[in-house]
Order: C-alpha cells, then sequence, then structure tokens
C-alpha cells in the first residue's frame, strides 16, 4: 500500500513537471506580456512532431532532437510573433482568444495533413526505459530523467528572469513600456525574444513529453485547459507559482485516475476550484 502511494506521487510529480515546462511559456506570455495565447500548445506540438521525426526518419539520438524540438519551435513563435501576434498585444482578449484559437485549429490541421490523425509511434532509447531501485522502491528512469531535466531548467529559467539584465529588461517593458524605451531598452527586441523563449519552451516540453502525454494532432486541444488550469492556479508571470500549481495538479490527477478511475478525470477540475477559492490570485502572484 504504501509502495504503491509512493509510486503514484513519483508519477504525479513527474507529469506535474512535464505540464510545468510546457506551461511556464504561457505563464510568461500571459503574465508578463498580457497576451492569452491559447495557441500555446501548438508550439509543444510542433516541438514533439520534430522530435519524433528526427527520430524516426532521419535516426537522429532523442537527447540531440530536444535541443532541436526547443529552437524549431522558438523560431517559429518568433516569426509569427513578429508578423502576427504583436498586431494584437494592445488588442481585448477576446481579439486575442479568438485569434489564437483559430490559429490552433490551423495547426490542427497541418498536422493532420503531414502526419494523419493517428498517434505517433514513439520508442524511447533503451537507457531511459526500464526502471531502478531508489530507497528499495522501483522507480521509472524516463520520469526520473524527466524531473532531473525540469529542475535544471526552472533554476536557469529562475535565474534568468529574476537575477539578469534580459529578465530586468522584461520586467521594466512590461511595466511602462514608454519609459523601458525611454531609458533605450527595445521593447519590440525583447517582447520577442520573451515570446521566443515562451514557445521555445513549450517546444522542449513537447519533445519530453511524447511518451507520457502522446502526440497526434489534436495534442494542443486536448491539453489546452491543463496548461490554463496550471497558470491560472499557479498565477500568470510567475516560475514558482505554476511549478506548484503542476505539482499538485499532477499528483491529484495521477491519483484521482488510479484510485478512483471511475470519476478521475474530474478530480483535477475539483482541485482547480478549491486551490482557485483559497487563492483567487493563484499561489504566488505576479511580484510587482
Amino acid at each position: 500500500m504504501l509502495g504503491n502511494l509512493i509510486g503514484v506521487l513519483f508519477d504525479g510529480v513527474a507529469y506535474g513537471s512535464l505540464l510545468f515546462l510546457i506551461s511556464v511559456g504561457l505563464s510568461v506570455t500571459m503574465g508578463l506580456m498580457n497576451f492569452v495565447n491559447l495557441a500555446h500548445g501548438a508550439f509543444a506540438m510542433l516541438g514533439g512532431f520534430v522530435s519524433v521525426t528526427l527520430m524516426l526518419r532521419l535516426g537522429v539520438p532523442f537527447l540531440v532532437t530536444l535541443p532541436l524540438a526547443f529552437i524549431a519551435s522558438a523560431v517559429v513563435g518568433l516569426v509569427l510573433e513578429r508578423l502576427l501576434y504583436r498586431r494584437l498585444y494592445k488588442a481585448t482578449h477576446l481579439d486575442q482568444v479568438l485569434f489564437s484559437i483559430g490559429l490552433t485549429f490551423m495547426a490542427v490541421a497541418i498536422a493532420t495533413y503531414f502526419y494523419g490523425p493517428s498517434q505517433q509511434p514513439v520508442v524511447l532509447p533503451t537507457w531511459l526505459r526500464g526502471q531502478v531501485p531508489v530507497f528499495g522502491l522501483d522507480l521509472g528512469v524516463y520520469r526520473l530523467f524527466l524531473i532531473g531535466v525540469v529542475i535544471v531548467i526552472t533554476l536557469a529559467l529562475g535565474y534568468l528572469i529574476e537575477r539578469t539584465r534580459f529578465g530586468a529588461r522584461i520586467r521594466a517593458s512590461v511595466d511602462n513600456q514608454q519609459a523601458s524605451a525611454g531609458l533605450g531598452i527595445n521593447v519590440s527586441r525583447v517582447f520577442s525574444l520573451t515570446f521566443a523563449l515562451g514557445s521555445g519552451l513549450a517546444g522542449l516540453g513537447g519533445g519530453l513529453g511524447i511518451d507520457v502525454l502522446g502526440l497526434d494532432p489534436t495534442f494542443p486541444i486536448k491539453y489546452m485547459v491543463y496548461f490554463l488550469l496550471v497558470v491560472a492556479v499557479g498565477g500568470a508571470g510567475t516560475i514558482k507559482g505554476p511549478l506548484f500549481a503542476a505539482i499538485i495538479l499532477g499528483i491529484f490527477d495521477v491519483a484521482g485516475k488510479y484510485y478512483v478511475p471511475q470519476v478521475g478525470a474530474f478530480v483535477i477540475y475539483a482541485m482547480m476550484v478549491i486551490l482557485l477559492i483559497a487563492f483567487p490570485a493563484g499561489l504566488i502572484g505576479r511580484r510587482q
């Protein structure tokens, strides 16, 4: 019984870590750039398809595909930000939602055209399969790998946003664009790079999560609500908030589906309601 509980907690943390990695980019764009981007999952799907295509068709090692998935999603995000997104920064949230949901359906149609509607087959490298004993418990190697990668990225991202000049420029540009421009900050470039960073992280998460989340053209729609839940519960514009929210929601989602499979899919929504009632502004609000 105790072993099962620890196993569920471990799987929940791994699942939550993956949700966080994909959602943190949405937290940045929503909280720092004030843009509601419902097409965020499309960048994660792009990263997943880049990783799968490189592995299955070109024989590229899995670890090598991950930075390439990040770069591909970041470049596409940068191009779309330059061409489309920046035109809607000052638009209403309804316009932003309608635009980004339309972009999501376009991404689904394009993925279906090139890859078909079925789930993509994924074969992880041998060293990521199986289990390893940890304190007497057998834990999945792949999930341990996921947690380790997310820890490193979380620390690096927190340092980038809170401790570097670029992070200071992001916060200054969001708080007062005119004053920032007067101080010599290229606000347009800062927003473009920030959007590209968020898109790249989503693509990296999509590549990492192909064995846990699966990959098919409906991915952006299937997980859209999950990404929004993480940001809404954790608090947009922060790093720690979505991290805590993703871990909590991931644990309860896995536990619900394991212990009460009949209603397991609704447990995460019940937890969301409880957390939003207790923390209406999110677990950790963005510092001003």
